[in-house]
């Protein structure tokens, strides 16, 4: 059931993977959860059927969905449909033994308590090696397996956690590594994961592992909801990727580092999180230039209907390339939200940004005329750090 349903008898398999069979999955399912008890009839047609129109008689659409099940069953052999679901007073049961369930097996290792680290580390791997995916994720919308699924999956990430700490303390790194690539992929917003996976990488030498973990993961939040990741997160990067290194460096391999190989025409584009720093480094430059420094947020808006994400995407590319040809290039500017670019104005005044920024919009119109999109923008003046 963990990752999809599948019966196994005798060498042979049935898999739900049957779209017209949707139901007698779901009953199948069902009743096999339930096997200890005679679930009644009522309570199979609301599952089945719950607030959807049927027919007028709901008893003879639950024979017809249970005979579809039972010839369903019978590929085992001619006698499995009615020996597998049997009719009890008032309501039906399954009715062969059950060697194993998977979800079962898997909770029960991870529930199984033990004082030796190794036993409890031997029963978490194989409880991690048993789940593959969610709880019966073809039937994933049925309000009964919901809860169950939700409690598997949480049930999965923090035996995972805990598999990593134990094999981690035996200095199994590669095998704990693996784990949270597994949960990473099971959970792709697990900020968790992603930080033990960039610190280990990080301790292992490979920074650019590190470096692409994070990346991916900005990547996919910013994607999906227009987020950043934590601030947590974003200090284990930072700590992983620009850790000190071990060897000592020539003047040369600084100087190499610190010149751009592949700049382009314009302002610097970054991300957020350098945008800020940037702006941290300005403000402290401003307690003693005196200069003022301004910071402009651009909004994109769609003048009427919505725009839809694929088209979101294009038009901040186009704003993109428009705000880094007509600024100069001592400034710097990032992307901070789905719709949204933020920009830093060194040494301007007030009048100047607001020049600036009605130059990009200009050219932006200029050059995409038949785009019907509002682009705005709001100035707010950079404050200069105080020293203490």
């Amino acid at each position: 059931m963990l990752g999809g349903f599948a019966l196994r008898l005798n060498g042979q398999e049935l898999l739900d993977t049957d779209t017209r069979s949707k139901k007698a999955w779901i009953l199948l399912a069902y009743l096999i959860c339930q096997r200890e008890n005679t679930v009644p009839q009522k309570k199979l047609i609301d599952l089945l059927w719950g607030e959807e129109p049927n027919s007028v008689n709901p008893e003879n659409a639950l024979r017809i969905t249970m005979h579809r099940t039972r010839a369903l069953l019978e590929q085992f052999s001619p006698a499995a449909g009615r020996s597998m679901i049997q009719r009890r007073r008032g309501g039906y049961q399954w009715g062969v033994p059950v060697e194993e369930v998977d979800a079962e097996v898997f909770e029960r290792l991870c529930r199984q308590k033990t004082e030796d680290p190794q036993q409890r580390l031997d029963n978490l791997l194989k409880a991690l090696d048993i789940y593959k995916g969610d709880f019966l994720p073809r039937q994933s919308a049925e309000v009964w397996v919901i809860p169950i699924s939700t409690y598997l999956h949480n049930l999965y990430l923090s035996s995972a956690r805990e598999a990593v700490d134990l094999l981690s303390a035996q200095g199994r790194t590669k095998e704990a590594m693996e784990i949270c690539r597994r949960a990473i992929r099971l959970e792709p917003y697990s900020e968790t994961f992603c930080q033990i996976l960039m610190q280990m990488l990080a301790g292992s030498g490979d920074r650019k592992g590190a470096a692409e973990v994070f990346e991916t993961l900005n990547k996919r939040l910013f994607d999906d909801f227009g987020i950043t990741p934590s601030e947590e997160t974003r200090a284990v990067y930072r700590a992983a990727v620009y850790a000190p290194e071990d060897r000592l460096l020539s003047m040369d391999d600084v100087m190499s580092n610190l010149s751009e190989s592949d700049a382009q025409p314009g302002a610097l584009q970054c991300d957020y999180d350098y945008f800020r720093i940037l702006c941290f480094a300005a403000s402290r430059t401003m307690s003693r230039s005196g200069e003022a420094a301004h910071v402009v947020l651009v909004n994109l808006a769609a003048a009427e209907k919505a725009f839809p994400r694929s088209s979101v995407d294009r038009i901040m590319g186009q704003l993109s390339q428009q705000i880094r040809l007509n600024l100069r290039r001592g400034d710097a500017f990032c992307q901070c939200t789905v719709s949204q670019f933020a920009i830093l104005l060194p040494g301007t005044s007030y009048e100047d940004t607001q020049k600036i920024c009605d130059r990009i919009l200009k050219a932006f119109h200029r050059a995409y005329p038949y785009i019907n999109a509002n682009v705005s923008y709001l100035i707010r003046p950079l404050a200069a750090d105080s020293e203490e």
